[in-house]
C-alpha cells in the first residue's frame, strides 16, 4: 500500500461534500482527498482523471462504472458506493480485480424522495413551473391553461413498495382514489399498501395521474412505451421519480408533442445530467427537475459519514458493508 493514499470523491455537484463530512478523520490517517464537482465527459476522461487514486467515493449512480472503466484504473484498490446498490456499477469486474466495494446502507427515511415526488405531482397538476415564470414576466393569469384539482381524481401507482406506499398515503390524504399495479403485486399486498389492485391496462386507461415507483431492472426497462402512453387519458399526467429508462424517452417526447397525454413531470432521465438542448427542454407541457429525490442535507450527511466509516474499516483491514463479500477470497490484481 502506498505511503500516501489518494481518495477521489465524485460528482459533488452542489459542492457540499467537504462541509457535510468529517473528513479530518481520514486526513489524520494520511489520506489525500480530492473532490470532483463536474461529471466526466467520457470513459477516457474518467480514466485520465481517476488513474492516480486508490479509493473512489461514488455518489449514488451519478457516474457509471462499467468494466471498461474499472479495468483501466491501475491504482484502484477500494470503492465506496453511497446507498445500497447501483445498476450502473459493474461489481463483477471489480471483484475480478480483487477490489472490494463497500456500501452505506440504512439510509433512514425515504421521505425525501417521496416528498419530492408528491411536490412534483402537485406542480404538474397546476403547471406551477409555468405559472411562476409568467408571474415573473408580469403576465399574471395570462397563459395559465392547466387547472387540475387532486381531490376526487384517480392516482395510479406503478410499484407499491416503500415509496409507492407513501404516494398512496399522500393520495388518500388529498381525497384521491388510489389504484396500483406491478408485476409482483397482489390484491392483498395492494390493500396493505393503501391502494386497490388493478391491471396495468386498467390503471393506465383510467388514472388521472400515473406515478412511477419501480426499481430499474430488465423487467421494468421500457415498461412504459408508446402503446402504453396511447392507452392513457388525454388529460392524464405522468410522473417519474424512479429511473429514466423505465419510460421510453422517445415515446414520451412524441406523446407530449402530440398531446396524447396532457403533461409529464420528471426527476430522472436516460442520461444524467440531462443536456441543455435535450428535446424535453423544448416542450411546454413537461416539468423538469434535476434528480433531486434524495438530495437533502440529511441524506448527504448519512452518505458521507458512511463513506468515512467504510474507509476506516478498510484501512484497518476489516472492510464492512461489502457489496461483493466474495472478493475477500480473491487476491488483488
Amino acid at each position: 500500500m502506498p505511503q500516501t493514499i489518494k481518495l477521489a470523491l465524485l460528482d459533488d455537484y452542489q459542492k457540499v461534500a467537504m462541509r457535510l463530512g468529517d473528513w479530518d478523520r481520514l486526513k489524520k490517517r494520511g489520506i489525500e482527498i480530492m473532490v470532483f464537482h463536474e461529471p466526466f465527459s467520457s470513459v477516457d476522461d474518467a480514466v485520465q482523471k481517476l488513474a492516480p487514486f486508490q479509493i473512489l467515493g461514488l455518489l449514488r449512480e451519478r457516474t457509471a462504472f462499467p468494466r471498461a472503466l474499472i479495468e483501466k484504473l491501475p491504482n484502484l484498490k477500494f470503492m465506496v458506493l453511497t446507498g445500497a446498490r447501483a445498476a450502473s456499477l459493474d461489481d463483477k469486474a471489480a471483484t475480478e480485480r480483487g477490489i472490494p466495494i463497500s456500501t452505506t446502507p440504512g439510509g433512514g427515511s425515504n421521505a425525501p424522495t417521496a416528498e419530492l415526488g408528491w411536490a412534483l405531482l402537485m406542480m404538474c397538476a397546476r403547471d406551477l413551473a409555468k405559472a411562476e415564470r409568467l408571474a415573473r414576466q408580469g403576465k399574471w393569469h395570462d397563459g395559465i391553461e392547466q387547472m387540475v384539482v387532486l381531490e376526487g381524481k384517480r392516482l395510479g401507482i406503478l410499484g407499491l413498495g416503500k415509496l409507492g406506499s407513501r404516494a398512496a398515503h399522500y393520495g388518500k390524504a388529498f381525497g384521491m382514489d388510489v389504484v396500483a399495479w406491478s408485476q409482483n403485486l397482489t390484491p392483498e399486498k395492494a390493500e396493505a399498501g393503501g391502494a386497490r389492485y388493478v391491471s396495468k391496462d386498467e390503471l393506465l386507461a383510467t388514472s388521472d395521474f400515473v406515478s412511477i415507483h419501480l426499481a430499474l431492472s430488465d423487467r421494468t426497462r421500457g415498461l412504459i412505451g408508446a402503446a402504453d402512453l396511447a392507452k392513457m387519458k388525454k388529460t392524464a399526467i405522468l410522473v417519474n421519480t424512479s429511473r429514466g429508462p423505465i419510460v421510453d424517452e422517445a415515446a414520451l417526447i412524441a406523446a407530449l408533442k402530440n398531446r396524447t397525454i396532457m403533461h409529464a413531470g420528471l426527476d430522472v432521465y436516460d442520461k444524467e445530467p440531462m443536456s441543455a438542448d435535450h428535446p424535453f427542454t423544448k416542450l411546454d407541457n413537461i416539468t423538469l427537475i434535476p434528480h433531486l429525490g434524495y438530495v437533502v442535507e440529511e441524506s448527504y450527511r448519512h452518505f458521507y459519514d458512511g463513506t468515512i466509516k467504510d474507509i476506516e474499516a478498510w484501512l484497518d483491514g476489516k472492510p464492512i458493508n461489502l457489496l461483493n463479500p466474495e472478493v475477500l477470497n480473491k487476491k488483488p490484481a
